[in-house]
């Protein structure tokens, strides 16, 4: 039978620690929504011996537009955080991130995933008297993604052998 899919069954995983062995952690703590912008590239054309035109579908810029409450301590927080205060750019701003299907049938306790290279763009930070801090930013996905698996108990990303984006 079909049925809706919860929010939090879709999960998105961001590598704290880039230049190390992975550390992922959930995009969750202090984020009250989160959606993946596709922003597709595309092409039109009208041909003089056609009436309708055709569009195509070029490219994605996937981006990943973020405002989360400051939660000193959690791990997403604090590796943008850090970002903000070193003014990162380029391959500083960069890490991964992993997008997870916790709504399909894991195997052996994995779920289907896949893992996107990102450089995290720093938007603002602050807010209003009497409130809690925001800071606000965009994950902007580089290239394209690698296709696999992702264990949410060890927190461990496998490509796929075969196929898919590599």
């Amino acid at each position: 039978m079909a049925g809706k899919i919860k929010r939090s069954l879709f999960a998105i995983f961001l590598n704290t620690t880039p230049k190390e062995t992975a550390t992922y952690a959930l995009m969750g703590e202090g984020i009250t929504s989160h959606k993946v912008d596709y922003n597709p590239e595309t092409s039109d054309e009208t041909y003089v011996s056609q009436d309708s035109g055709t569009t195509d579908v070029e490219s994605y810029k996937p981006t990943i537009p973020t405002q989360q409450t400051a939660i000193l301590g959690d791990p997403v927080f604090d590796y943008v955080n850090g970002l903000r205060k070193k003014r990162a750019v380029l391959d500083a701003a960069r890490t991964d991130i992993v997008m997870v299907d916790l709504y399909e049938t894991p195997v052996g306790g994995k779920y289907p995933a896949e893992k996107n290279t990102v450089s995290i763009q720093v938007d603002d930070f602050g807010g209003d008297g009497g409130k809690s801090v925001e800071i606000n930013y965009t994950v902007n996905m580089v290239g394209d993604p690698v296709i696999g698996t992702f264990d949410p108990t060890t927190k461990t990303f496998t490509a796929t052998v075969s196929g898919g984006g590599e």
